[in-house]
């Protein structure tokens, strides 16, 4: 047993036992589950500290329908983006239609670090699970490693398949955006692109890349934004857009900022540029022009996170890899036919 800062007591959890035995939890994790590769005195030094806290590691008693909490434990970002705040909104719609209750926390920064202390939190609390919506891509690495017992599920956009990973297809998104700019007639493609350790940003670059490769122009490197109005305004000053340019902007709320910016440069949406968001914020329709833009259904994704918390919690036997939903391209007033050189 542990103390608490309150000084209640409490049970002790794989990184209570870490800490003691002066290991990562990945090694409590081998020498729990007998694994070869862990070195005599410190797999010797883990059980001592697993004897001293009392801690028991078996999952099983969890996994008990008579003991299980019905409450999952939702790590968001503390960031109030669109993306982010829409999958966790839907999530827990689709909890409360399965009954089960969440305990959402958001961290304060988006790193590896503190995603790991909510996670602690959220164990001592006895979660049946832990749903992560990842916006760095330290977070995603750290995940390959983490083992606490308990099924965890991760919203994350990535090459990778996993099947406690669940997404939607930045990637061909991505592609279907630059792909409309290509048949306008656009030969001259650029990316304002969001943060560059986030995920979705990663994605929605790979596929800029691609589209632009297999039409064969040239990539010019991206700008990167914060996902903010605000920064889409500043690059939306500085970009080098001349007529005829087609730009593929992060998302919508960037999108918002370079149409601002534009405008103030006497630069003409879409007569001289035409502009392509991402996301479809509910705003999009209504801008002047109205914005054409990749819509991701967060109400879909909210669902099938729920759903695979579901099978791991009750058929964990049954978990399987899923394909990221899809998107789709909504053309409004913000693209049009690139300008006829004379």
């Amino acid at each position: 047993m542990t103390t608490s800062d309150d000084g209640a007591a409490r049970a002790a959890n794989i990184f209570d036992v870490a800490r003691l035995a002066g290991v990562s939890h990945q090694t409590v994790s081998r020498v729990i589950n007998d694994l070869p590769n862990v070195r005599p005195a410190t797999r010797a030094r883990v059980q001592q500290a697993i004897a001293q806290l009392r801690y028991s590691p078996s999952p099983a008693a969890r996994a008990l329908v008579t003991r299980r909490t019905r409450t999952i434990g939702l790590v968001t970002p503390g960031v109030p983006d669109y993306g982010p705040s829409s999958i966790a909104m839907h999530f827990n719609l689709a909890a409360r239609t399965a009954r089960y209750s969440v305990d959402m926390i958001s961290t304060g920064d988006a790193d590896s670090a503190s995603v790991r202390g909510v996670i602690e939190g959220l164990l001592r609390q006895r979660v049946d699970a832990i749903v992560l919506i990842v916006v760095d891509i330290a977070v995603l690495e750290a995940l390959r490693s983490l083992e606490i017992g308990i099924p965890l599920v991760a919203a994350a956009a990535t090459q990778r398949r996993s099947p406690h990973l669940v997404s939607i297809d930045q990637y061909r998104g991505a592609r279907s955006a630059v792909r409309h700019l290509v048949e306008l007639g656009h030969s001259r493609i650029l990316h304002l692109a969001g943060p560059a350790s986030a995920p979705d940003a990663i994605e929605r670059i790979r596929g800029w890349r691609d589209e632009l490769a297999a039409s064969r122009l040239e990539v010019i490197e991206p700008r990167h934004g914060d996902w903010s109005a605000a920064s889409g305004y500043e690059l939306g000053r500085t970009i080098d857009a001349t007529p005829g340019t087609g730009l593929f902007v992060g998302n919508d709320q960037m999108a918002i900022g370079v149409l601002s910016a534009l405008r103030e440069r006497g630069l003409r949406v879409p007569a001289d540029v035409s502009v392509v968001g991402f996301d479809d914020v509910p705003e999009a329709a209504y801008l002047l022009p109205s914005l054409t833009t990749v819509r991701q259904d967060f109400a879909a994704l909210g669902g099938l996170i729920m759903q695979k918390v579901l099978v791991a919690v009750e058929e964990p036997e049954n978990v399987a890899e899923d394909t990221p939903l899809a998107t789709r391209l909504v053309i409004r007033d913000s693209t049009g036919p690139a300008p006829r050189s004379d």
